[in-house]
């Protein structure tokens, strides 16, 4: 496979939980395009990228007018257990000014088992609820503030 600097390379996790990774390429080190390059990831981070043996990579063209960009946010979910009482906390990590964050509550009835998965699935079912509604919220507000008028988006 051959790149250029300003291509954008798409490179596919090797495990099945691994992420996708995609940036750009600043500069191609291999001779006539070939490996290995250095990337500028959409996280951020710059690296040099060799790919190995049963790498997946696909190069797109910097030039080519439908040449999308990738973004990846993550979701960091923090659970506590105090008693009979669960707090979950989901962060979402991102590119965005603004920090959002949901909080999600669950109580065991007294007369109910303990079985600490459960109230960790109501808790952190909740909390992503709550931070899905901030993250709508917050598309509102900008679109607003785009446009002027008053938004509603729908949660599908």
């Amino acid at each position: 496979m051959k790149a250029h600097v300003g291509d954008r390379i798409i490179l596919a996790g090797t495990r099945v939980d691994d992420p996708v990774r995609d940036g750009e390429v600043l500069e191609v080190k291999g001779s006539d395009g070939g490996a290995p390059y250095t990337v500028k990831w959409s996280d951020g981070h710059t690296g040099l990228v060799y790919p190995g043996p049963g790498a997946v990579m696909k190069v797109e063209s910097g030039t080519t007018p439908s040449a999308q960009s990738s973004k990846i946010w993550r979701v960091q979910v923090s659970v506590v257990e105090t008693g009979d009482n669960t707090r979950a906390t989901a962060m979402l990590i991102s590119d965005q000014p603004v920090e959002l964050r949901g909080q999600g509550d669950s109580h065991r009835s007294p007369q109910d088992e303990p079985e600490g998965a459960i109230g960790d699935e109501v808790a952190v079912a909740r909390a992503l609820r709550h931070l899905a509604d901030s993250l709508l919220a917050q598309a509102e507000t900008d679109i607003e503030a785009v446009t002027g008028t008053d938004a509603y988006v729908r949660p599908l």
